[in-house]
């Protein structure tokens, strides 16, 4: 069973992702296809805030009236995207180190 959908195009980064959520991470490959990924299984969603789409994809999570937990991640320079990030509906945005930092944590 898939707990976290994630949206982390970057290969170190999705390394990153998958040796800490182990299984229970299931990986997309287009930001259009996390709306459709979020099933009552999915407790998370990580995305990369860099790529294009991913600000649509998340408020289509929540048009959707999903409860997912949302977390997004970019560049700490950045400040007007991660802001954005936050009004489109993430209940966590973080600096990239930030996420990488406390990655353990914030996969559960």
């Amino acid at each position: 069973m898939t707990s976290i959908v994630a949206f982390v195009p970057d290969l170190m980064d999705r390394s990153k992702v998958a040796a800490v959520g182990g299984d229970r991470v299931g990986f997309v490959t287009a930001a259009s296809e996390l709306a459709s990924s979020v099933d009552p299984s999915v407790a998370l969603v990580v995305v990369d805030l860099g790529r294009p789409g991913v600000l649509d994809a998340v408020r289509q999570i929540r048009v959707a009236g999903s409860d997912v937990r949302v977390v997004g991640f970019g560049s700490h320079v950045e400040r007007d995207l991660l802001d954005a990030a936050g009004a489109a509906g993430c209940d966590e945005v973080l600096a990239r180190s930030a996420f990488f930092g406390r990655l353990a944590d914030v996969l559960g």
